[in-house]
């Protein structure tokens, strides 16, 4: 291995001498070579270019209905056009943004580098799952241009059976996405089973691997469920077979139970990706051992498990017996237990840790904040009596949010800056970085705290007018303006976001191999990697130890100490 002037490592050719051999990003070129490729690293930037498309269009969708409740009655939109625009935003945002998003894009990239291999176990499978998520992307474009979709991302019955919106093409695209879905949960299984490092025991696994392999169970487990749904709602709308409609003879209420038997699972394939980002974050930027590595470890393993058995505090209002109601809420409470233990351990990892706020720590902050305010508003809703009350209203909105967008999305941003000089091989301006993080944390909390409120006091989620109500609840516009402000807050603050990340490409500073000082096996090969990934199959330690590495000036990075010392602070570049 030889070092470069940005110090990172770079793997020489097969007899030492030689130049260096290039990286992943100019080992081919042309067109061809990205979307033929078999490399997971070209697969996961290619994932994230589609999937943060994806979020732009759901967040214009979002922008557009938080401009519509600024004031009752018409404003921008009418009716028909408002219930397109939540229902794509919701689609877009759930089918091609979340969940696929930390599996396709960190996971991919991360996965091999964090367990020592070349690649992915199945690579073409791993590229026939991004074809797959294009062409499902291509069918939600389609659903904008043949009539929109205005059933919300439920695609509840009896009403999408009957709608002339445009179901089937949305359908299929969520059916796709499925398999997409599905073919990466597989990768990642083999993947972790045969591809491991010598020395990588299951316990000295990185958490953040532990958290792929169960989001690979939900994705491999529950996924069918929706596909097999989603075909059963297609065939009703054209054959009227009657198995969800109760004019033809069949039963909504079934409908939902397929739906949410899939999709409550789905919240923890959006949600332990992100926990598992979290893991990683923390230790490295607390320069401490993660407290409690096994207990994290199991209870992703548990939230996996727990998550199909409590689909049913969706349906506490659609007429389920007081027993199960009971069953149902009972385990909604103890599903929480395992989100805890997390919580918990990472607080104490951080406990008299040599914590840098440095921009990937800055969202794990935010992380733990908002998460930890979405999990415990759930509770109100896993609350048979309250539930009653709150059923359909923002507060549900409120709470979906704090846990996908102040959950996922942000643990999605953690983990995107602390491997982005990985990926790129380059820097980004730290001071920008630390700001995207606040005005996104602000930003968040405005659009979505005042909906708590409006929730509680009886708005119900999806209205396009609430005047009839304002005559009872004078505030309902404030709230609603204070949410929409909020909203155009976080448009700005991930505008700073991409802008930073865009601009450390062309303008940024060349990163070495290790710039946070992990000690993960990703952090041993080049910024950005090669081809292959190491030069050589590494051994596996410790993936916490990081008080064995230290900052060296030099090359501004992390290498390894020559003799024990008591961990350091993380340095952090004051320039841009």
């Amino acid at each position: 291995m030889s070092q470069t002037a940005a110090g990172a490592l770079t793997p020489e050719s097969a007899d030492g001498s030689g130049p260096p051999a290039d990286n992943y990003l100019t080992h081919a070129h042309g067109v061809r070579s990205w979307l033929f490729t078999l490399d997971h690293k070209r697969i996961a930037v290619m994932y994230l270019v589609g999937i943060l498309g994806s979020f732009v269009l759901g967040g214009v969708f979002a922008l557009l209905v938080r401009t519509e409740l600024i004031r009752p009655g018409p404003t921008i939109m009418s009716k028909d056009m408002y219930n397109h625009m939540f229902t794509l935003h919701g689609a877009v945002m759930i089918f091609l943004f979340i969940i696929p998003g930390i599996p396709a894009v960190l996971g991919n990239f991360a996965l091999p580098l964090l367990v020592g291999a070349k690649d992915v176990a199945f690579p073409r499978l791993n590229l026939a799952s991004l074809w797959l998520w294009m062409i499902g992307a291509v069918f939600f474009v389609v659903t904008l241009h043949v009539g929109g979709l205005d059933t919300g991302w439920t695609f509840y019955t009896p009403y999408s059976t009957e709608t002339p919106s445009a179901v089937i093409p949305a359908a299929l695209g969520a059916f796709v996405l499925g398999f997409s879905s599905i073919f990466t949960g597989i990768n990642f299984i083999a993947t972790i089973h045969k591809l491991r490092a010598p020395g990588m025991t299951w316990f000295k696994m990185p958490l953040f691997c532990w958290a792929l392999y169960a989001t690979a169970i939900i994705q491999v487990l529950a996924t069918p469920v929706l596909g097999i749904t989603i075909l059963l709602l297609a065939a009703e709308r054209v054959l009227e077979v009657g198995i969800f409609n109760p004019k033809w003879g069949g039963d909504p209420v079934l409908f939902q139970h397929f739906f949410w038997f899939y999709s409550h699972p789905a919240v923890y394939i959006m949600i332990l990706p992100g926990m598992g980002v979290i893991s990683e974050v923390v230790a490295v930027f607390s320069r401490k051992h993660i407290f409690g590595y096994r207990f994290i470890a199991y209870s992703s393993v548990a939230i996996a498990v727990w998550g199909f058995l409590v689909w049913g505090h969706h349906m506490f209002t659609s007429g389920m017996t007081p027993l199960a109601a009971m069953i149902f809420s009972a385990l909604t409470f103890s599903v929480s237990i395992p989100s805890a233990i997390k919580v918990f351990n990472w607080l104490a990892t951080m406990y008299k840790g040599s914590i840098s706020l440095a921009t990937p720590m800055c969202y794990a902050l935010a992380f733990l904040f908002l998460f930890g305010i979405g999990g415990l508003t759930g509770l109100f809703l896993g609350t048979l009596s309250t539930d009653v009350h709150l059923h359909d209203t923002y507060f549900v909105v409120a709470h979906f949010h704090y846990v996908m967008f102040g959950g996922a999305m942000i643990a999605f941003l953690a983990g995107l800056h602390y491997w982005w000089p990985k990926i790129t091989g380059r820097r980004y301006a730290e001071r920008w970085g630390q700001l995207g993080a606040l005005l996104t944390f602000l930003g968040v909390n405005l659009t979505f705290f005042p909906q708590f409120i409006l929730g509680s006091r009886g708005m119900p989620r999806r209205y396009y007018d609430y005047a009839g109500l304002l005559d009872r609840h004078p505030d309902f516009q404030q709230l609603h303006v204070l949410s929409s402000i909020g909203a155009y807050l976080t448009a700005v603050a991930i505008t700073v976001v991409l802008g930073t990340l865009i601009h450390s490409v062309f303008r940024g500073r060349p990163a070495p191999a290790n710039p946070w000082g992990g000690a993960t096996l990703e952090w041993q090969c080049a910024s950005p990697p090669p081809y292959d990934n190491f030069a050589s199959t590494p051994t596996a330690g410790d993936p916490y130890a990081v008080d064995e590495f230290e900052y060296d000036p030099a090359i501004d990075g992390y290498v390894r100490r020559s003799a024990p010392n008591p961990p350091g602070p993380c340095p952090v570049p004051s320039h841009d």
